[in-house]
């Protein structure tokens, strides 16, 4: 964590951080041997570096905001500040894994910059609805994704990514989940998943194009990236839970169920 130390001391001496970080205290632990621990794999596309930039900030800003007491404008005005120490893993960040991190709470991102907490509406009424992990096992690096999606985007009219289409997709899914609008959601998750193995092809793990093609076939599960893909963790949801972890388990696939009716 050298490395990320003399980052936020450049940026502090640039005044591109409106906190300031008590930085002879980071390295003095450091120089004590400081570590971050955390159940998170790093390169899976599930927050780590987040966490991390998360917990340095939470550690080593004494006039740190309370996560409780932010309201809107507080969020947004944070989430860019941690956005610009994130860059240093990705070099680019849109801050929102750390936020998320620092928050701990689900939050809901507006087109004019808003941020607020958001309640979701799972569909706790069927006992086999589940949110789960799939670990494609293989480790990958953010940047180079990162850059070929905005490629991707750049040129969208020559068969690339529409981030307009793209963006209503995920908003249609996010807006029906909080709204308990279950069918509806399941309905835009299949549309985004679709949309994803068409046109994010490179971030896709190698070998599982067809698994992701069989879940929309069979309607037994929906796939989407987590991250900027190309390895690490995919993220499924099912109304079959039992049926989709027995199909993934019998290939030999690792399922982590995030949520379930049983864990409500």
């Amino acid at each position: 964590m050298y490395n990320l130390l003399g980052y936020i001391k450049e940026l502090s001496e640039h005044n591109r951080l409106k906190k300031t970080f008590d930085l002879d205290a980071f390295a003095a632990d450091l120089k004590q041997g400081l570590y971050f621990e955390s159940s998170i794999p790093e390169g899976y596309g599930v927050g780590s570096s987040g966490a991390l930039i998360a917990a340095v900030y939470h550690r080593y800003v004494s006039n740190r905001p309370n996560p409780g007491s932010l309201d809107s404008k507080s969020m947004a005005g944070l989430k860019n500040e941690l956005a610009r120490l994130e860059s240093f893993y990705h070099g680019t960040s849109s801050g929102i894994d750390p936020l998320n991190a620092y928050i701990k709470s689900p939050l809901l991102f507006s087109g004019n910059g808003e941020v607020q907490k958001a309640s979701i509406h799972l569909p706790v009424r069927n006992p086999d609805f589940a949110v789960f992990l799939l670990n494609s096992g293989l480790k990958r690096e953010t940047g180079p994704l990162v850059n070929i999606f905005l490629e991707k985007v750049k040129n969208h009219g020559d068969g690339g990514i529409d981030a307009d289409h793209l963006i209503g997709l995920t908003n249609q899914a996010i807006l029906s989940i909080m709204d308990g609008r279950n069918r509806d959601f399941f309905h835009s998750l299949k549309g985004l998943s679709y949309y994803q193995l068409n046109h994010f092809e490179p971030m896709i793990p190698q070998g599982f194009h067809r698994l992701w093609q069989e879940g929309l076939e069979d309607n037994q599960y929906y796939l989407k990236l987590c991250g900027s893909g190309g390895g690490g963790f995919l993220l499924g949801f099912t109304d079959d839970f039992p049926g989709a972890r027995k199909k993934l388990e019998k290939k030999g696939l690792e399922v982590i169920p995030v949520y379930m009716h049983q864990m409500t």
